[in-house]
């Protein structure tokens, strides 16, 4: 009995490994950074040789070990990768590393307690690496000038959820007209233009935030290159304390600094990546396209709660909506696990569950208010 608890102990451990190197290989050929792209591919080794040792241990119990392949979630994660970049899942990576360390504790393997300090070395890595999609930042000397900012995000959670607020605001809203009218004309107006305002509020919003990012590491990036010109020798401190705080030793670190200042061709791209963590050839992205996607997420989630008022009547489409509905939301849950790792079974119901019972409780004041204006 304790070996076959041990064995799906060691197969759970070895798939962990086994998606996570996949997943840094996809990282390390799509990223553009040479730096980052190295480390990405050491990463990837990291994994290989943690998925090799639980295989050994799985050998010595002499048990069939199947050929090495990345489970459904870490698939979909290397197609967002190679479709939308690394730092589109970036942040969810590091997430899924801090919950793997915490999985080995308690483990009695002595590969265990060390896999777990890789684990937690390995998010805090990343952590940093996804503040900026220029790499690893320098934020924290930047702050103390109380000049700059940085700012990182999680592409993939907005991505997730801003499906999920266009279903279940517009399945809540559909719910509600339904609920106090029997008009198909009147419910299908509504969900109409609540997509519509919903999504041409969530796009101007993102638009908003974007530009204004945008506005804001222009005028960084000013304001460096102002401080080079002027102050040479405080950057040359500042991009010190950088390297430093990236492991350098003090006379490493300046010599390096040091060196890196004396190219004036290219020391502004340099201090906007490392001290503010920006790509000055992105500057946050496009406001257009950030508009765009934002616009489409939410329309797509909105239009499972519609449909079916497209083509039927009465009862009818209200069933067929919340069966549609359902569907979607448990597909949205399913998303969801990617990042938290939960069963999908549990986190699909659980949404499900959730965006029906929003529904249910808004049908039933739509169908007070019917009956009080009748």
């Amino acid at each position: 009995m304790s070996n076959k608890k041990d064995i799906e102990r060691y197969f759970n451990n070895r798939q962990k490994e086994i998606d996570g190197a996949a997943l840094y290989r996809v990282l390390a050929q799509t990223e553009a950074q040479p730096q980052m792209k190295e480390i990405y591919t050491r990463l990837s080794a990291s994994e290989e040789k943690h998925a090799s040792l639980w295989e050994k241990k799985l050998g010595e119990l002499k048990v069939n070990i199947p050929p090495r392949m990345p489970s459904w979630r870490a698939k979909v994660m290397i197609w967002l990768a190679r479709r939308f970049g690394p730092q589109f899942i970036l942040p969810t990576i590091t997430g899924n590393e801090n919950a793997d360390s915490q999985a080995y504790d308690g483990q009695p393997e002595a590969e265990a307690l060390m896999f777990a300090k890789d684990e937690k070395s390995h998010a805090r890595l990343l952590s940093m690496a996804s503040k900026s999609s220029a790499g690893l930042p320098g934020a924290s000397v930047a702050q103390l000038e109380g000049r700059h900012r940085a700012s990182g995000g999680n592409a993939l959670r907005a991505a997730v959820l801003g499906a999920n607020d266009g279903l279940v605001s517009i399945l809540s809203l559909v719910m509600g007209v339904a609920g106090a009218t029997s008009s198909n004309s009147q419910v299908l107006i509504a969900g109409l233009a609540g997509l519509l305002a919903g999504a041409g509020s969530m796009a101007l919003g993102e638009w908003l935030s974007v530009q204004s990012s945008r506005e804001l590491y222009e005028n960084q990036i000013k304001i460096e290159a102002e401080e080079i010109a002027e102050s040479p020798e405080e950057e040359l401190e500042e991009l010190t304390l950088i390297y430093q705080s990236k492991g350098l030793p003090e006379d490493r670190a300046k010599e390096l600094a040091s060196h890196m200042m004396a190219d004036t061709s290219s020391i502004l791209d340099t201090l906007a990546r490392e001290e503010l963590g920006i790509d000055p050839e992105e500057l946050g992205g496009s406001a257009y396209e950030a508009a765009f996607t934002s616009f489409f997420l939410f329309a797509v989630g909105a239009i499972f709660p519609i449909f079916p008022f497209l083509f039927w009547t009465g009862a009818t489409a209200i069933y067929l909506s919340l069966a549609i509905s359902g569907v979607g939301l448990f597909i949205i849950g399913a998303g969801i696990t990617l990042m938290t790792g939960r069963g999908v079974l549990f986190s699909g119901t659980r949404q499900v569950l959730v965006g029906l019972i929003a529904a249910a409780l808004t049908f039933g004041v739509g169908k007070l208010i019917g009956v009080s204006l009748a």
